[in-house]
């Protein structure tokens, strides 16, 4: 909390204007802090008076933390599948469990899954807690969430790991909140630094501005929930051997007071674009709605998905579904084609991942170009008709 020494304040308002939250105002001479506060620290900074500071409690360690090893990952099943998601998981998750040289695990919750179990052990688990019961046919919280926090407490992994994903985001906050450990949502990159063993979850913070770094060091597990597509999954390997564990949890534990009367899969009229391999992007500078049939035509000529920036989206000329950014979708393909987007920072933490990106704008200070491989610098419409007309031409020969 804030503490304000009233003895020391001398009324001097410089608290109140270096506070961008309006939680400290000046009153009849002294400081007071409402409830907007942060505790950001920037009145502390400027108080000439030392009359501010910030008082915290006493950091509580864990006292067991030896006793938790191994690398878990939630592997998200849904629709008949395993979700891509997961797979990148295990991809991040086996650098981190053989740098740490301890096993990688994963927790596979469903009904009829088939294969699924040996599939992961394909992309590099060593162990696979499997449960296939008629009780998670569909998804709640309630019971997801009683499993993954059993096997977790049961098993005691150092690190686990989720998809970032509608589900993830749903249910792992839950599953933290009841082992008491901290959770870093919507990871970017994932290191373990070596002299202490301790996850480095690094996350975009303030909108994409900066990168934050977080550490959990003095609870396990250390949770995170990563951005999908931003991992890369090792290439399957069909002779790995591992095990499969057929996990049975206690009766109670399958009960929920949510009962799920249907659920209904959105169809959309673009390929999944988190899933594409080439992606042909708009942003502002196609000027209206009508701008996006180029790109969709040179999306056609490629067999890619459309893509759009916030801007494009914000202005009603594509649907949501096709956003890529911060608080869009994160891609990762093998050619990316951005077109008329200049590139804040809050678009490229969504793509820059991409193998090859192609970036057409007409203004050549255009951040985007900073990211891209290739750049064209002209008017977008008179490169993309020229693009699609020489690819079609090209797949005709």
């Amino acid at each position: 909390m804030l503490r304000i020494d009233k003895e020391a304040c001398i009324g001097c308002g410089v608290c109140e204007e270096v506070c961008t939250f309006g939680a400290i105002a000046v009153v009849d001479g002294v400081a007071e802090v409402n409830e907007q506060c942060t505790l950001c620290g920037s009145c502390v900074d400027s108080c000439e008076a030392d009359a501010l500071s910030i008082e915290t409690a006493a950091k509580s360690v864990q006292a067991d933390l030896h006793r938790w090893s191994g690398i878990m990952v939630y592997a998200e099943y849904r629709h008949g599948r395993v979700a891509p998601v997961s797979f990148e998981l295990l991809g991040i998750g086996r650098k981190l469990a053989d740098q740490q040289k301890v096993p990688l695990s994963a927790v596979l919750l469903g009904f009829g899954m088939g294969d699924a179990a040996a599939e992961l052990v394909s992309y590099g688990a060593d162990t696979v807690f499997q449960v296939d019961d008629p009780a998670l046919e569909h998804f709640t919280d309630e019971i997801y969430g009683n499993i993954l926090e059993d096997i977790i407490q049961e098993q005691k992994p150092e690190v686990v790991l989720a998809g970032a994903t509608a589900i993830g985001r749903s249910f792992i906050p839950l599953v933290a909140t009841a082992l008491a450990t901290g959770l870093t949502a919507d990871c970017t990159r994932l290191e373990i630094r070596a002299e202490d063993g301790v996850l480095l979850q690094t996350r975009p913070a303030f909108g994409g501005n900066i990168m934050a770094t977080i550490e959990c060091s003095a609870t396990r597990p250390q949770m995170a929930t990563v951005r999908p597509r931003v991992m890369k999954a090792a290439a399957p390997d069909q002779a790995r051997k591992g095990e499969i564990i057929n996990y049975r949890p206690a009766a109670e534990r399958l009960q929920s007071r949510v009962r799920v009367l249907g659920s209904v899969l959105e169809e959309q009229d673009q390929v999944n674009i988190t899933e594409g391999d080439i992606i042909v992007a708009g942003g502002r500078g196609l000027d209206n709605e009508k701008g996006f049939g180029l790109i969709k035509e040179l999306a056609a000529s490629l067999d890619g998905a459309v893509g759009a920036s916030r801007a494009a989206v914000d202005s009603a000329w594509i649907a949501y579904p096709h956003q890529v950014g911060q608080t869009g979708k994160t891609v990762n393909p093998k050619l990316y084609i951005a077109c008329g987007i200049s590139g804040a920072i809050q678009h490229v933490v969504g793509m820059q991942s991409s193998e090859t990106i192609v970036a057409i704008n007409k203004d050549p200070n255009a951040p985007i170009f900073d990211v891209a491989t290739y750049g064209i610098v002209g008017d977008l419409f008179e490169v993309v008709p020229k693009l699609t007309e020489r690819i079609r031409e090209r797949k005709g020969q």
